[in-house]
């Protein structure tokens, strides 16, 4: 296999470091949306009825089950507290794997995963990531592996196999900072990521190698970081690439003067061309055009005097490009954001000192799976992970 690449001394197979394709799965998420179980727009969704047994105030047609609790006792794999950042993959039997990241510091962090059949029978769970800090968000790569962020001082990205049959491999070319999420551009496998600090920048990395399959290396590669300048009466970022990515004496986004700052980066997720992103500090969702390099608003809590959505955190979408974004507090709902609809599509009952995370929908999209990442008791040992059916 030829392999393109700016680094013309390197010359091998996309192994990953130990997660050969071999003992991936068979299907990146994307590649099976266009045979998702519905189409129909999340905007004709009815009014949140009274919760359920569950807590979940859900509209009419839908459906919660809970399918892990922080420290339940899963098939020999105690569930993990703090539960954050999630996924689904496709797996070889016509099921899916949901992995979730823990976000308990002093290496006690780290990922699990729960693999559902064909029925969406829950039949396995287990580790894929040990000793780690704050994994909090991440994102998936279209060989099927999901990248856990920690979100300390010098945090780290770590590439992890779904099926847990591989040991997770760090990914140090990624930067070392605050990480919270990462959206993998497939239309130019250029990767972007979010920075959970007041003074937080937006990263772009680029790989130095490309496959013939399409796929990259992450061992080699660049970070950029994000300057938003006006031109034309539009706002465009322009990249800058950082000295030391590594920050082994500056920290990143101190690095580049003309970097921009964002109040606290969250959630981030890549639809068809566009990266959206959340800033938690301003109660923003902005959305990044990859082709035109154009930056807005989409949306701002303070232009609204009784805001349906706040404390914005995690975020993903369906296959119509609907945005559903999760809230860190606020009232404990997910919100639907489209160019027609601001709307709850759930909301959590007595859950008030926790936050909703892990936004994901089963390959099929016929289910969302999130969780409260410390549930009704405001502690991070009670999480719980919910299911909804019905879409």
């Amino acid at each position: 296999m030829r392999v393109h690449s700016f680094n013309t001394q390197r010359r091998q197979l996309l192994k990953l470091s130990g997660l050969t394709l071999g003992t991936l799965l068979t299907q990146p998420f994307w590649a099976s949306q266009n045979s998702w179980a519905s189409s129909t727009s999340l905007s004709s969704v009815g009014p949140l009825q009274l919760s359920d047994k569950n807590g979940v105030r859900l509209p009419k047609g839908f459906t919660s089950r809970i399918v892990a609790i922080s420290g339940q006792n899963l098939f020999g794999y105690r569930w993990h507290s703090a539960p954050d950042g999630g996924a689904t993959f496709t797996t070889d039997d016509e099921g899916w794997v949901y992995v979730s990241n823990s976000e308990i510091d002093k290496k006690m962090g780290g990922a699990g995963a729960l693999r559902f059949n064909s029925e969406g029978q829950l039949i396995s769970a287990y580790s894929i990531l040990k000793n780690t800090s704050r994994n909090c968000s991440g994102g998936t790569t279209p060989w099927q592996t999901w990248l856990s962020c920690e979100e300390t001082e010098r945090g780290y990205v770590w590439e992890c196999a779904p099926l847990g049959k591989n040991k997770a491999q760090v990914r140090p070319e990624l930067g070392c900072f605050r990480h919270e999420a990462i959206a993998f551009d497939v239309n130019s496998n250029k990767l972007y990521l979010t920075e959970d600090e007041p003074d937080g920048c937006l990263y772009r990395f680029t790989p130095y190698e490309i496959m013939d399959s399409g796929y990259v290396s992450l061992d080699e590669g660049f970070l950029e970081v994000a300057e938003v300048v006006v031109s034309d009466q539009a706002k465009i970022i322009r990249w800058h690439r950082l000295p030391d990515s590594s920050a082994a004496s500056i920290e990143t986004r101190k690095q580049v003067k003309h970097c921009t700052h964002f109040n606290g980066g969250e959630g981030i997720w890549y639809y068809r061309g566009t990266i959206y992103f959340t800033t938690k500090g301003d109660n923003r969702v902005w959305t990044y055009n990859t082709q035109s390099h154009s930056l807005h608003i989409t949306y701002d809590v303070s232009h609204y005097t009784s805001p349906v959505l706040k404390g914005v955190d995690d975020i993903t979408s369906n296959e119509l490009g609907e945005l559903l974004v999760a809230e860190d507090k606020g009232n404990m709902q997910i919100v639907i954001l489209s160019e027609s609809t601001i709307k709850p599509l759930l909301q959590l009952v007595g859950h008030d000192q926790s936050e909703v995370t892990g936004l994901a929908f089963s390959p099929d999209g016929s289910r969302l799976y999130f969780s409260s990442q410390r549930g009704k008791t405001g502690r991070n040992e009670n999480g719980v992970t919910f299911e909804i059916s019905g879409f």
